[in-house]
């Protein structure tokens, strides 16, 4: 698919606007994307979407404006809460222990939680699961052992050593 724009290179990008129940779509090679971002950001930027996000919820304006009012500064990059609500982008970490309370109810409304969890990385899980297997088997092939249950100790013996081969990779 050709882009849309500038009718010579390949498409790669592909955008849905619905504006009124009204469905456009815009096909973009990676450069257009490139411009046609830019010119969103200048538009519709980030800092407006949370701003508004932040608008949203009441609590947050209250607690902004005695923010405002007692001069809360970042003490490490003396940010304020406003800087963030004009460009969308906190100064520094110590910004998130700062504006807590500020923070806190956006962060409900945008994640469902102010608390952030984590995920560790596919590969992260396996290798912690294949570490609960490996443990596991040698506990079988202690208790085969123990019950002189030579064939299936060597076969757990075996699916040990290619687990090991395995996690050595």
């Amino acid at each position: 698919m050709v882009c849309d724009v500038c009718h010579k290179r390949e498409a790669t990008v592909h955008l849905t606007e619905i504006i009124n129940n009204k469905v456009t779509k815009l096909h973009l090679c990676e450069q257009c994307a490139r411009e046609k971002s830019q010119e969103m950001e200048e538009h519709f930027g980030l800092a407006d979407l949370l701003s508004g996000l932040v608008d949203l919820v009441p609590v947050v304006e209250k607690k902004e404006k005695i923010a405002a009012e007692t001069g809360i500064k970042c003490p490490s990059c003396n940010f304020t809460f406003q800087n963030f609500r004009k460009m969308g982008r906190l100064g520094c970490p110590k910004c998130y222990e700062t504006f807590k309370e500020q923070l806190s109810p956006l962060l409900r409304k945008i994640h469902g939680s102010d608390r952030h969890t984590g995920k560790l990385p596919i590969k992260k899980e396996v290798i912690r699961d294949k570490g609960a297997l490996l443990s596991d088997l040698k506990a079988k092939l202690e208790k085969a052992i123990k019950l002189e249950e030579f064939e299936e100790a060597a076969r757990l013996r075996d699916q040990v050593k290619a687990l090991e081969r395995k996690r050595k990779k």
